[in-house]
């Protein structure tokens, strides 16, 4: 039975893809996973924005929240995703 999670993007991760609920032929998923696929659907100027090269981590330009709980609280990347949860990807803005 595949796990569908709902994806929010805000901000300018908006226009990111179309997507707005992933749906994975897993036994278990968690954040990670989740992001992959997303990027795996973006163009490539597009993943820079959300995964940060140098780290190959979204973190550095987004706040994640599973659930309304940020994921750094939890299990960071490693979160396990469940069938029905929303996971939301809100940019952070860099200033000099």
């Amino acid at each position: 039975m595949p796990i569908r999670v709902k994806v929010k993007l805000l901000g300018v991760f908006r226009g990111l893809t179309d997507i707005d609920q992933l749906s994975a032929e897993a036994k278990h998923l968690n954040v990670r996973s989740v992001i992959r696929l997303l990027i795996d659907s973006a163009s490539k100027s597009d993943r820079a924005m959300l995964i940060d090269p140098e780290l190959n981590d979204p973190r550095p330009n987004a706040l994640l929240l599973l659930n309304g709980r940020e994921i750094s609280i939890l299990r960071g990347l490693e979160t396990e995703v469940n069938d029905g949860d929303e996971l939301v990807i809100i940019p952070i803005v860099h200033g000099g």
